[in-house]
């Protein structure tokens, strides 16, 4: 089975996008926080499921859609994956490799 690597910068994405949600809804928050935490759970039975990110075309460089948030992840061997950054599906940080 894949392990799931959360990176600093994808926690920190994650806390980001909570601070913000939170100002509306708390109750909303926590459902799109463990939306994104349990959306990467495929992965590791299933880790090239997620599309190839189209800004890199990189085998190795894929995406979950899950609502408006892109969770953009890095396959670096059979056993494990890095889950690279978190965002909302109109930007995309180019810094993440």
């Amino acid at each position: 089975m894949v392990k799931i690597n959360w990176t600093r910068k994808s926690l920190k994405d994650i806390n980001s996008i909570a601070e913000y949600i939170e100002q509306d809804s708390l109750k909303y928050t926590k459902f799109v926080v463990q939306n994104l935490f349990n959306s990467v759970n495929i992965l590791k039975s299933f880790p090239y499921s997620g599309r190839i990110v189209p800004e890199f075309l990189n085998d190795n460089i894929r995406e979950i859609i899950r609502g408006n948030y892109r969770i953009v992840y890095k396959i670096n061997d059979v056993e494990n994956i890095d889950i690279l950054t978190i965002h909302h599906s109109k930007k995309l940080d180019l810094d993440i490799i």
